[in-house]
């Protein structure tokens, strides 16, 4: 079930497992737990769904006679498309986990559903209504107000079973019927006052082509999947709560094999992010993203491309935890967690986002030097690398003051600082454009004794600027991807829209990077030393010319926020 890591430890204990522990220690669903996934193909996963992937696979992995099914919840044909079929596999593999086999659809059962439909009518306990959906809804009453019966609530069976009947033959038009389940109008639940079963839509399905022109609800769909899998805890996330009377209403008065036990848990929420599926469909169909993957959305691919790991996610989702009421998690968490990977991970190298020229005058001309530098100080079997230096260099603009405040520790004229795996340096002249003012070119020296960065007489430079040789770098686009939105909570306000943040994306188109990075593979992480860790582009780079995206930077507010919190205090 785990493609790339079969030996989990068990998880944490919280509610939900240890009600599956109880059930499992009285026997009540045989020795096996079986739990689902159950994506609508209606749109791309995001990491709230990495929430809920991890749950059900993880607490199936956790037993070991355990299987968790992947089932494609494909009852709106109006908005369900194989593009997202297969994009949702790849992300729950991409995770980490498989379904050995497992893969299902709700449209394998419509034939069943149906002869259930068929089986409710002839008990009383469904009917062919003839209302519109405006007038349904208002015959529903409200939280106040009890429901008031529809006058077809009372047809005969026969009545309803040829109407039935002839709505799957395509007889009526689109709304002109629906089928309800008879339960209680006057319910203080609102899911109980006799909802739809089935709806008339004439459209083609992805998978089950022009056979149906009707469709099952997924209130009703829904408990008939998980029964006929066997499946013994559905595991759904708060909105649902309300539902689960429904749920079991279904299985008790159909004869399905079995009847799971739902159990709801809370969702996620990430500051500075919306999840909501119709917002993010907006986000792509307005143009306010590039798509579904660009590397600002929260959608899995989305990551992936920005060069999130499956680990850092994983992890995430683990120290969540599970509660039961909803909450706002900080997407500093989500940050931590990757910096944590990608540390661990990630060869360090040099690149120079905003270059600035620095001749090294008293250097020798068309000379050049090949460095030794480390790849990574976390993890020694990493080795180390070649890096030229020559006459000419580049360095970071901002890493050069002529007018230098107080404790700013980095090059000025006059000031001595170090190199990364080279020379002490000192800038001696500062040369400007004519025209413009600015600074065209620095003027250094450099001291010989300091090869590699340290001098043999111990004094100290505070300043360590990474550079790259002017005539072995290689020119690239990075781009500085950071929050989509401007505020934590997206969500406040007419129009979510208006919270975007106008810098959530920022291209360098000349970037300068040291030679080795010319042949990154796309997907390949590195850390760019004192700017972050970036990965090279899935979709834009090409051989020999990667562009790279910024991951995120090596700021940690997170781990900011934990030291001041103490031990021993929760995450969320």
């Amino acid at each position: 079930m785990a493609a790339k890591e079969e030996n989990r430890e068990t998880g944490p204990a919280d509610f939900i497992r240890t009600l599956i522990a109880d059930d499992s220690a009285s026997g009540k669903h045989g020795e096996a737990v079986i739990t689902r996934f159950p994506p609508e193909p209606n749109g791309y996963l995001h990491i709230g769904h990495a929430k809920s992937i991890c749950l059900n696979f993880g607490i199936a992995l956790e037993h070991g006679k355990g299987r968790c099914h992947l089932r494609f919840d494909d009852t709106n044909p109006s908005r369900e498309e194989v593009e997202y079929v297969e994009s949702i596999q790849e992300d729950v593999r991409w995770l980490g986990f498989d379904w050995d086999g497992h893969l299902y659809y709700a449209s394998d059962y419509f034939d069943r559903m149906y002869e259930y439909g068929v089986g409710l009518i002839k008990a009383g306990k469904a009917y062919v209504d003839s209302l519109t959906a405006d007038e349904i809804r208002d015959y529903r009453g409200t939280l106040t107000k009890p429901g008031v019966n529809s006058p077809y609530r009372d047809r005969p069976v026969e009545e309803n079973l040829r109407l039935f009947e002839d709505m799957r033959d395509g007889k009526f038009k689109d709304g002109e019927h629906v089928l309800r389940a008879k339960i209680d109008m006057s319910s203080s639940n609102l899911n109980l006052r006799d909802p739809t079963v089935y709806r008339i839509r004439h459209m083609s399905h992805h998978r089950t082509g022009n056979k149906w022109c009707i469709y099952p609800m997924y209130d009703y769909a829904h408990p008939i999947s998980d029964a006929m899998e066997n499946i013994t805890h559905s595991l759904c996330t708060l909105e649902f709560e309300n539902n689960r009377p429904l749920y079991d209403w279904f299985l008790d008065n159909i004869d399905v094999p079995s009847h799971p036990r739902q159990i709801e848990f809370a969702r996620l929420n990430l500051t500075y992010t919306v999840l909501s599926k119709r917002k993010l469909l907006k986000l792509v169909q307005g143009g306010f993203v590039e798509g579904w993957d660009d590397p600002r959305m929260p959608t899995l691919s989305g990551l992936r491309r920005r060069g999130y790991t499956p680990e850092a996610i994983r992890v995430f989702c683990d120290r969540l935890g599970v509660a039961k009421s909803n909450s706002v998690v900080d997407i500093a968490l989500l940050e931590h967690c990757l910096r944590e990977d990608l540390n661990r991970r990630s060869p360090r190298v040099m690149a120079v986002l905003k270059p600035l020229k620095v001749v090294i005058d008293n250097y020798p001309e068309n000379s050049v030097e090949w460095l030794e530098a480390e790849n990574n100080p976390e993890d020694g079997s990493m080795g180390s690398r070649k890096i030229p230096f020559s006459r000419t260099i580049y360095i970071e603009r901002d890493d050069f003051r002529e007018d230098p405040p107080a404790k700013y520790f980095r090059l000025a004229p006059g000031r001595e600082v170090r190199l990364k795996h080279a020379y002490y340096i000192t800038c001696m002249d500062v040369k400007h454009d004519e025209k413009t003012g600015e600074i065209e070119e620095l003027h250094c020296t450099y001291d010989p004794e300091t090869r590699g960065g340290w001098s043999g007489d111990g004094r100290k430079v505070r300043g360590t600027l990474h550079w790259v040789s002017a005539s072995h770098g290689f020119e690239a686009e990075v781009r500085l991807y950071d929050h989509l939105f401007s505020v934590e909570n997206p969500e406040e306000g007419e129009d979510f829209t208006d919270h975007l943040n106008p810098r959530s994306l920022v291209v360098l188109p000349h970037c300068l990077l040291e030679p080795g990075l010319a042949d990154a593979e796309p997907g390949a992480r590195y850390q760019f030393l004192r700017h972050g860790y970036f990965c090279a582009d899935s979709a834009d780079s090409r051989k020999g010319a990667p562009v790279f995206n910024r991951t995120v930077s090596l700021r940690d507010t997170w781990a900011k926020i934990e030291k001041k919190r103490g031990p021993g205090q929760a995450p969320v």
